[in-house]
């Protein structure tokens, strides 16, 4: 298996998982990864980070499985399944091949700001061991949508 390069699925600012204002990212319960703060812009675009299989798809969070079997999973803020999926709109389907870069949800996180939850987005290699992902950017930088935000492998 080679490295498999993770793109950042929203533009913002670069946090640590340990940052993250939930005890199962915080303390990386589901994998490694990092987290992003998004930029609050209306109807925002959230792109896919690999190629693969969307494996699980809720408007608040979605699962994509490469084809070599790891998996990435993007939680769009905190709480944010309370909403029932109100402010999100899927542009894609579970099972659906995607490729990298591409548009699956979009949503505003400045609204779920407003309504008092975390924007967070944690973005996590499912079950891979500590040392396996390598993040390109540091707590503090600046990303924007598509750019390369980790090395898994």
């Amino acid at each position: 298996m080679g490295a498999l390069t993770v793109l950042a699925p929203v533009a913002g600012q670069v946090l640590s998982l340990a940052d993250v204002d939930d005890p199962v990212f915080s303390a990386e319960l589901v994998g490694p990864g990092i987290a992003l703060d998004p930029t609050r812009e209306p109807r925002s675009q959230v792109l896919a980070p690999i190629a693969g299989v969307i494996a699980k798809l809720h408007p608040h969070a979605f699962v994509i499985q490469h084809d070599d079997g790891r998996a990435v999973l993007v939680h769009l803020g905190i709480d944010t399944v309370e909403l029932g999926g109100a402010g999100f709109t899927l542009h894609a389907a579970e099972g659906e091949q995607v490729h990298a870069g591409q548009v699956v949800v979009s949503w505003d996180p400045d609204a779920v700001a407003s309504g008092g939850r975390s924007p967070v987005c944690p973005v996590v290699g499912l079950d891979a061991g500590a040392d396996a992902v390598t993040r390109l950017a540091a707590p503090g930088d600046t990303v924007s949508a598509g750019e390369p935000l980790l090395t898994w492998g």
